[in-house]
């Protein structure tokens, strides 16, 4: 079992093209359980995250969204 603290880098693709996310296996095991309870591919949900993001012109990068979303909607945050 992974640290939770332990950084993960993943591989997803995003409006067509794959990029690169670093995050924290806690983050990544929290957007696994959010996709399931939505019923979307990890994927699928940061692609609508990333949509979110990108409609604020002062928007974060995409990993601090990331994170942001999980303790938002883990009630952390």
């Amino acid at each position: 079992m992974d640290s939770p603290t332990r950084l993960k880098k993943h591989s997803v693709s995003i409006a067509g093209h794959r990029t690169s996310i670093t995050l924290e296996a806690a983050f990544w095991d929290a957007l696994g359980t959010i996709a399931r309870e939505r019923a979307v591919t990890v994927s699928g949900l940061i692609a609508e995250i990333d949509r979110a993001r990108e409609a604020d012109p002062a928007a974060p990068p995409l990993s601090r969204a990331l994170r942001v979303f999980v303790l938002r909607e883990t009630g952390a945050g």
